[in-house]
């Protein structure tokens, strides 16, 4: 609601709403996991497609621009990177999951 007054233009949602509501519109949604491949492979969400941080500018082409995007990493730092990322890119619909995988149960 205040992001225009904190610098954060984009939804945050904690793990639990993931499980409980985002995960169930899997149409209208795209999952983005931003954490190293290795850490994706050790751990993950289905649903979720792995595009480290770093990988992520070379490889927007593969995030459609009309669903929401909703990023995970391990705690949250590098998917709210990613989401400020994705917002200057000009996708209008960007949520970061609070606390990433580490607060995913």
């Amino acid at each position: 609601m205040f992001g225009w007054l904190f610098g954060s233009t984009y939804n945050k949602i904690s793990t639990m709403e993931l499980k409980q509501t985002y995960l169930k519109d899997k149409k209208e949604k795209f999952f983005l996991d931003v954490r190293t491949p290795g850490e994706f492979k050790g751990r993950s969400i289905s649903g979720f497609k792995n595009i480290s941080l770093q990988a992520l500018s070379g490889k927007l082409s593969q995030i459609p621009k009309n669903k929401e995007i909703v990023v995970i990493c391990q705690s949250g730092g590098r998917s709210a990177m990613a989401c400020r990322m994705l917002k200057k890119a000009g996708y209008d619909r960007v949520t970061n999951v609070k606390g990433g995988m580490s607060a995913w149960r």
